[in-house]
């Protein structure tokens, strides 16, 4: 019977090699599709764009003259709209997390919560837009401002940062947190000493998914009623703003054909502001890794 299965093992050999050489080839062919869809559009962005980087585009406010355009005002309302976004964003929705993960009774009504944000967290950006519109604009009267906008792009980001810290908690050793109870430690010590320490990484690496969300998103500032032309920068969290993405947007829509590389030298300095905060984050995550 053994010498039996032996023979079959050896003679079904050919069929898993040539089985895994058709895999090898599917995933990556698929990488290189990806790959070489990335490379189109950048290799199109910066041919057409990186020729209008210069000091007078970073620094001058948007025109009706494509040689006088420049991004300023909507950098300056992009830094302060991610200055609202971020630490609301994040301390809601670790805290979230934290309850949902170490608090909270595991009940029919906790599951209900969990499943609706993980739906959330699929929802069209436009309806975030009109939730936006009705309860900061016209419900708390912050009219068209920067903190409006900023806890608008809050919501959007919050179910985001929800799923993914309480992926990151869910995978802390159990040992862990049993060690720390059994040496006399209470529930809040653990989650400090333990659980956030162990849990940090893959918490930041979630909220910068979601802020390189926020950072591009356009369609809720649209609705909210964010500005498309400005002519300053903002100077308190009350003062109207623009950002990148909408400035970017401005200019795609315009006759003139020079718009248009005006626009993918704004999409060159997006790119740069996003790998710039993204690396500020990972720095910090890895600072503040600890490996068990």
């Amino acid at each position: 019977m053994e010498i039996t299965k032996q023979s079959q093992m050896i003679r079904n050999i050919p069929t898993r090699l040539l089985k895994n050489k058709i895999f090898t080839l599917l995933f990556l062919l698929a990488t290189l599709t990806g790959l070489l869809v990335l490379a189109i559009l950048l290799f199109r962005i910066f041919s057409q764009g990186i020729g209008y980087i210069n000091w007078d585009f970073l620094t001058s406010f948007a025109s009706r003259r494509p040689s006088d355009a420049g991004i300023k005002a909507a950098i300056y309302g992009t830094i302060w709209m991610m200055g609202v976004t971020a630490p609301i964003a994040f301390t809601l929705g670790v805290g979230t997390a934290l309850y949902l993960e170490e608090y909270a009774s595991k009940n029919i009504f906790t599951k209900i919560i969990q499943m609706n944000i993980s739906n959330l967290a699929g929802v069209p950006s436009i309806v975030f837009g009109l939730l936006g519109l009705t309860l900061f604009v016209r419900g708390l009267g912050l009219d068209r401002s920067v903190l409006a906008g900023g806890l608008t792009m809050a919501l959007l980001i919050l179910p985001i940062i929800v799923v993914a810290s309480q992926e990151a908690i869910r995978a802390v050793p159990k040992e862990l947190k049993e060690a720390s109870f059994g040496m006399g430690a209470t529930k809040w010590q653990t989650i400090r000493r333990v659980v956030l320490p162990v849990a940090i990484p893959g918490i930041l690496t979630g909220n910068i998914l979601a802020l390189s969300r926020a950072i591009g998103e356009t369609a809720p500032l649209i609705m909210i009623g964010a500005l498309t032309y400005i002519a300053f920068v903002p100077e308190n969290l009350m003062s109207q703003f623009t950002v990148m993405p909408i400035q970017i947007f401005n200019w795609t829509g315009r006759p003139q054909e020079e718009f248009q590389y005006v626009a993918a030298a704004g999409i060159i300095v997006l790119l740069g502001m996003l790998l710039i905060m993204n690396s500020v984050a990972v720095l910090i995550r890895n600072k503040f890794q600890k490996r068990y």
